[in-house]
This record gives structure tokens, sequence and C-alpha cells, in this order.
């Protein structure tokens, strides 16, 4: 993306993709690097109710806290910092992103794709853009990302407690997950049975579950299945 020389040129730029805004099938969203809203569409600002200038007297935590779920940003916050960080002129990134228009109203899921938009005279990243748009309620990628962001956030809760099994008892929770009995994963392991069921002990003592549904979670998060 262009250098910034000076912002009567980003002023153009801006006017430039305001005059084909109407044409994009998303909102066109420009975040300066602490992720504050420097310009939005109208279809942004339409769906939001809310004005430009309303937007841009409001904090970059007023913003995301008043229309995005918390939750999501553990997931694509620290893919924002890597593209910055990177600063890599072909790279885009894409995430799930649960919006809400008004306090009233439920989360609508929106898929979103961010770039690195400006840069200053020693080439340091200033301005993203982003290109957000709905997914249809109806739509299969809206539970397939709602699954994604739950097995995300059971991974970073959990994973000290995974952390504590060995190679082996990651072979047993495997098994188990797969709803494989002691006597068939020791045949499966070449183990004796009472040290599948040692194993069985220490997984739960270790994960803090005697739960299958939670045990499955650990083996589907961790890709054990």
């Amino acid at each position: 993306m262009k250098v910034v020389e000076n912002f009567s040129d980003f002023k153009q730029q801006i006017e430039q993709i305001a005059s084909v805004e109407h044409l994009m099938p998303g909102v066109v969203i420009i975040h300066d690097l602490e992720g504050k809203v420097m310009w939005m569409s109208k279809m942004g600002l339409e769906q939001l109710d809310i004005s430009m200038e309303e937007l841009l007297n409001s904090s970059a935590e007023d913003y995301y806290s008043r229309y995005f779920n918390e939750s999501d940003a553990k997931d694509y916050v620290p893919k924002i910092l890597g593209l910055l960080e990177r600063n890599n002129d072909e790279e885009i990134i894409t995430c799930f992103q649960q919006v809400r228009y008004r306090e009233d109203l439920g989360w609508t899921w929106h898929m979103s794709s961010t770039r690195i938009f400006y840069r200053d005279e020693q080439n340091r990243p200033l301005y993203t853009i982003t290109i957000s748009f709905p997914i249809d309620a109806m739509h299969h990628m809206v539970n397939k990302a709602g699954k994604l962001l739950d097995e995300n956030n059971f991974l970073r809760q959990n994973h000290h407690r995974y952390c504590r099994l060995s190679k082996r008892e990651r072979e047993v929770l495997k098994h188990m997950a797969l709803g494989k009995s002691s006597s068939e994963t020791a045949n499966e392991l070449f183990i004796s049975l009472g040290t599948v069921d040692t194993h069985r002990k220490n997984i739960r003592k270790k994960l803090e579950t005697k739960s299958y549904f939670e045990l499955s979670q650990y083996a589907r998060s961790f890709d054990l299945i």
C-alpha cells in the first residue's frame, strides 16, 4: 500500500474509496494502530445508526465495547498485531466477528478481511483497511464460526492443563474421546490393561475433569481427533 507523504494525500485516497463505496459488498473501515475508526463507509454508519462525527469522537474502547463481542477479540487481535509487525504489503488476514448494531438486538456474525492501508515516511504502518460483511444467519458458516470461536476459547483457557499430559497420556486421551474401552486401548497401544487404567486416572486428574464431554473437547481442541 501507499506510503504517507502528507495527509491531504491520505484524504484523497479516502475520497476515492468513498466514490465507489456503494459498489462494495460490505462495510469499509479505516482504523489507526490503536483500533480507533478513522473513516467508515455509509453502509456501516447506517447499520450502527451513528454519524461519522460521533464515530470519530468515540474512543477505540467505547467503539468495541458498544458494538463487538469481546470474546472474539482474543482470536482476531493477535492476528492484527501480527499483520502490523510483519508489515507485509501482500498479506491479508481474515477473521470472524460478532457485531451488535443496537443493544436491543442480538449478535450478527461478520467475516472481516484486513490489510495495511497507509504507512509513514519510514514505511511503518499507520492505518489498516477492513472490509466486513454479514454472514446469512441460515448459512452453515455461522455455525462453523461459533464452533471455531468456542474451540479457540477452550484451547486458550485449558492449554496449561493439556501441557501436563505426557505423550502416552495424549494417545490414551484420544482413545477415550473415540469411545474406546480400556481393553481396546490396551490392545491398540500394546500396553497392559492396568497401565491404561492408570493413564486414564492421571488424565482425569491432570485435566481436572471426569466429564466425557470435556475430555472429548480436549481431544478436538488439541487436534487429537
